[in-house]
């Protein structure tokens, strides 16, 4: 197992790896359905903390696998049957998502867990006996995992306070700046890029979902069919806006350096969280129009606002902060406030549906701005 080309021409993500995202769709998916089940019961800060805490484990699992494959995927047998355990683990952790977010309890999650972080210690072992070049790297990012599963099972079995657990997880994303201090692993600029544009698609394409139900809704209610397709409309219309966000321009740039890389990489939570939490939040809000809602209209706003909001502002710090462009800056702020704001109105889906096109419009104007040539 010997460190992969960094430079490598037409590398893309693998068959493999498009397998390993799609059980991580799953994953997601009942994140989300239980985010959504805790909103209508009106368990708002106990349903974000929850759900910030199981979209942790699948975020951080998932950004392992990805890095680690770009620096060492040798497509072997046991490189595949590693793999295959990571996805075991993956099963487990959406198996126990809404145990976690409902009951509280955590222990599918942390097995889940353990199961896919010492099947990727297992890699860097490997990594380490074969690859002389980066074995302190690869000891270092061994040793840091194992260690660290064993203050998460700790913490499971000791009945540990939920306020520890944000201090173990900082405690885990330290492993890799730790790990990649002195010698930082020869991964692909191109390729991570795409494997997190594609597990950007997949977040996504649970709010997709949540449009189709939206117009089948509409389709069996007839009280409510001009309302349930007005949303599923507006809804695409963001979808199609975050996608734009998001895609508008190449960021393989944004890993050209290690530091920038951490930031770039980790910061990609509030993207996927936020696109795969604004799914429930127009789930909360189609329920509403078929009069089976449990919430204040201005609260029921508010769990698809707030998502997008996040989204706007996070997309910013991570793919544009570092231009300095006062105009989109200050955009992306009042949009982003406009954005909560929108909760407020009759009809916070078509709101949120104008403010999402226009931040779209206003990045691609910004984007465009920087290829004109200097007059």
């Amino acid at each position: 197992m010997l460190a992969r080309d960094p430079d490598e021409p037409h590398r893309a993500a693998s068959s493999l790896e498009l397998l390993f995202d799609l059980v991580f769709v799953v994953a997601v998916s009942q994140t989300s359905g239980a985010l959504h089940h805790l909103w209508e019961e009106q368990h708002f800060a106990a349903g974000l903390a929850s759900y910030a805490m199981v979209f942790f484990a699948i975020f951080n699992a998932w950004i392992n696998f990805t890095w680690f494959a770009s620096a060492y995927d040798t497509d072997d047998w046991l490189y595949r049957l590693t793999a295959f355990v990571q996805m075991a683990g993956a099963l487990v952790i959406a198996a126990g998502a809404q145990s976690a977010m409902l009951a509280n309890d955590f222990g599918a999650i942390v097995a889940g867990y353990v199961i896919m972080r010492v099947a990727t210690a297992a890699q860097w072992i490997r990594a380490a006996v074969s690859d002389h070049e980066y074995r302190g790297t690869s000891v270092r990012y061994a040793v840091g995992i194992v260690v660290v599963q064993v203050l998460w099972v700790s913490w499971y079995f000791l009945d540990g306070p939920v306020w520890l657990f944000p201090a173990l997880a900082v405690v885990d994303l330290s492993v890799s700046p730790i790990a990649e201090r002195h010698r930082a692993t020869a991964y692909h600029h191109h390729h991570i890029a795409e494997r997190y544009g594609l597990f950007t698609l997949i977040v996504l394409g649970e709010s997709i979902l949540a449009a189709a139900n939206s117009i089948i809704g509409g389709l069996s209610n007839d009280d409510a069919r001009l309302g349930l397709i007005a949303v599923a409309a507006c809804s695409l219309a963001i979808v199609a806006s975050m996608w734009w966000i998001y895609f508008d321009r190449p960021q393989h740039h944004q890993t050209t350096t290690v530091r920038r890389s951490f930031f770039w990489g980790y910061l990609h939570y509030f993207i996927f969280a936020s696109a795969a939490a604004f799914s429930a939040g127009l789930e909360v809000v189609v329920a509403e129009h078929l009069g089976e809602g449990h919430l204040p209209h201005t609260a029921a706003g508010l769990t698809l606002t707030v998502p997008l909001a996040v989204f706007l502002l996070a997309t910013w710090l991570v793919l544009d902060a570092g231009r300095r462009d006062v105009t989109q800056s200050v955009g992306v702020v009042v949009l982003t406030v406009a954005m909560v704001g929108a909760a407020l109105l009759p009809e916070p889906t078509l709101g949120a549906a104008v403010i999402m096109v226009a931040a779209a419009a206003l990045v691609s104007w910004r984007h465009a701005a920087d290829k004109l040539p200097a007059l």
